[in-house]
């Protein structure tokens, strides 16, 4: 290793020293590489394994790797969606003393994906609109912290499976800035056209290797992409009047929200001074609402859509049992009799497939079926049978998703079928 390497990190894995810093990135050994599908990226990135960790390793200039690490930190302590920073790697020469360039390591975010590693050959309508559901969402948090990002993308993003939909979390930042007294109309609006016009020709490029179904219009998914935007943004920030009749309004704002998957910190409620309008504006936190509740709960970290099925299905284990139960009691039998079970029932060798959190809502949805052909209520444990033997040995691991070196990615995954409200399982 050479004498000048430096290296930047909030805490260092021992194994990370033993890395190859003295190669260029492109010609890491195979020794050295963990094989993982990647997204299209102007730099050479690889996925490297240290102690307990994959990570990604990505070559750029010293002073672009510590603006974007530096960015990321600022992004995680703001509760952003993004990847977790680990390092800066700088003063890198090979054996003949010619400088390299410098590395920012990210972790690699588990069960996550690209969004070309979702479908199995075609890009199918669905989800489509599902990619840019999630991504809508994450421009939406992600401008409410003060952060531009710059260049909007599927490919400069991340996906990981909730309940049906997706959950987007943002890998490349560096091209963004954070603005500490937030944004402007003119700076959203500015990544919203980047947005539209990236999604676009993402869509399209996909259209020319024949990898879109029919009924799949790269303009209208761009252009969903922005009406999505504009409602959760409206949701979220504009202020509303009603007559002191409709106080319920108040209410359904905040369920509104809360549906949304936000929580409100604070409202402001003012009248008009003859006292027969009231004007709300309310201060809302960052997504999470359904996720903080489960864990608060159960201490299960889950995703947004899988929180709120997940509680779903406690608050429809404590109204069977005893609608009068503490909702702590309540919660911790529900995670012992009935989540927890499930989990362990799934053999070894299968618990790199999926999470569990997406474990657990898909036997939701395979019982969903099963009961649909029987025409009558399927017990969990013949469910869980069934789903293990018929679908899950069947799927790829998503948490290594193992397959072709990284620049030729050539295997895809395939998506979900539509999610359903509990109260149809039932």
């Amino acid at each position: 290793m050479p004498d000048s390497l430096r290296i930047t990190a909030a805490e260092i894995d021992p194994q990370l020293l033993t890395l190859p810093w003295r190669i260029p990135l492109a010609e890491w050994p195979s020794s050295a590489i963990v094989k993982l599908p990647k997204g299209i990226s102007r730099h050479i990135v690889r996925f490297s394994q240290l102690s307990e960790t994959v990570i990604a390793v990505k070559e750029t200039t010293a002073e672009m790797a510590q603006r974007e690490y530096d960015l990321l930190g600022a992004l995680q302590r703001l509760e952003a969606p993004c990847v977790r920073r680990v390092a800066v790697i700088d003063g890198r020469a090979d054996e003949q003393g010619r400088p390299l360039p410098a590395a920012l390591v990210t972790a690699h975010l588990k069960f996550s994906m690209p969004y070309r590693a979702l479908f199995t050959q075609t890009l199918r309508p669905d989800t489509a609109t599902r990619l840019v559901d999630a991504l809508a969402l994450l421009l939406v948090r992600v401008h409410k912290v003060g952060f531009r990002w710059g260049d909007v993308s599927l490919s400069n993003t991340l996906f990981r499976r909730d309940a049906g939909a997706f959950a987007a979390y943002l890998v490349d930042a560096e091209t963004g800035d954070i603005y500490e007294g937030g944004l402007t109309d003119g700076q959203r609006e500015h990544d919203i056209d980047i947005a539209r016009t990236n999604i676009a020709g993402e869509i399209m490029d996909l259209e020319a290797g024949g990898r879109v179904e029919i009924g799949v219009d790269a303009v209208e998914v761009a252009d969903q992409l922005v009406a999505t935007y504009r409602e959760l943004w409206s949701a979220l920030t504009e202020a509303e009047s009603f007559a002191l009749t409709e106080a319920w309004r108040i209410t359904e704002r905040v369920e509104r929200l809360n549906a949304l998957g936000f929580d409100i910190d604070e409202m402001t409620i003012e009248t008009d001074p003859e006292g027969t309008r009231v004007s709300i504006q309310p201060k809302v936190v960052d997504a999470g609402h359904h996720r903080r509740r489960l864990l608060r709960l159960t201490g299960l970290d889950a995703e947004e859509n899988q929180a709120r099925r997940l509680l779903n299905d406690l608050d429809e284990y404590r109204s069977r049992t005893a609608r009068s139960r503490d909702e702590d009691v309540a919660a911790h039998e529900w995670l012992t009799r009935v989540f927890e079970p499930v989990v362990r029932a799934i053999p070894y060798e299968l618990r790199t497939k999926l999470e569990p959190a997406e474990v657990f809502h898909q036997v939701l949805e395979h019982r969903w079926h099963l009961s649909q052909q029987r025409g009558a209520s399927v017990p969990l444990a013949e469910t869980l049978t069934s789903y293990i033997r018929d679908v899950l040995r069947h799927r790829r691991d998503e948490a290594t998703i193992m397959g072709p070196l990284t620049e030729t990615l050539t295997s895809t995954m395939s998506t979900t079928g539509p999610t359903r409200d509990w109260r149809d399982l039932v």
